[in-house]
């Protein structure tokens, strides 16, 4: 058995993590721990917004922004993503320091701030390549039970980064500009 993504590219499960030999998930109870956080998670952030459409519009606009197709990180410091930002995340990663923060509870709002600060991909720079495959060409993921695994169900972005609507308006970024509308 390979590697596989869950809806969202970025994050790869080990097949027979999360998978039995008839291709059905297993039960969460099944999985190793860290493939059971990050199933959780997947569910929370699936579809949700893109973290750097966000931090351009903010939650008063968020029909502006376009829905996350990209996941790195750690659950619950996790950047997702979409094709037009997922470049930035990764020139940021691997150009701008950003890998000093794997693994650290701080990873997110690391790259928020630089995001914030005006950081961006050069222009051409590529994202990640990937295999492709259609992450979303699986069975229905398992529903996690809100009383047992409520602390990986939180999705309040602005709560979970650490940065006040303070922080948003002072960072400069130009709310009332033409940005690309949701792909």
């Amino acid at each position: 058995m390979g590697k596989v993504s869950i809806g969202m590219r970025g994050w790869r499960f080990d097949e027979e993590d999360i998978l039995d030999e008839d291709g059905d998930f297993l039960p969460l109870a099944q999985m190793p721990e860290d493939a059971r956080k990050r199933m959780i998670r997947l569910d929370v952030i699936y579809n949700a917004p893109c973290h750097g459409c966000w931090l351009i519009y903010g939650d008063d606009n968020l029909e502006a922004c376009n829905r996350a197709r990209y996941v790195y990180g750690e659950p619950l410091s996790e950047v997702i993503l979409c094709e037009e930002h997922e470049p930035d995340f990764v020139y940021w990663f691997r150009e701008e320091g950003g890998d000093a923060h794997r693994g650290s509870d701080d990873f997110a709002e690391a790259f928020y701030e630089w995001f914030l600060e005006g950081g961006r991909a050069p222009e051409g720079y590529e994202g990640m390549e990937y295999v492709e495959t259609d992450p979303t060409d699986l069975p229905k993921p398992p529903k996690a039970d809100p009383d047992e695994h409520g602390d990986l169900m939180g999705d309040d972005i602005s709560d979970r980064v650490g940065l006040s609507d303070e922080d948003i308006a002072n960072a400069d970024v130009d709310f009332g500009a033409e940005y690309p509308g949701r792909k």
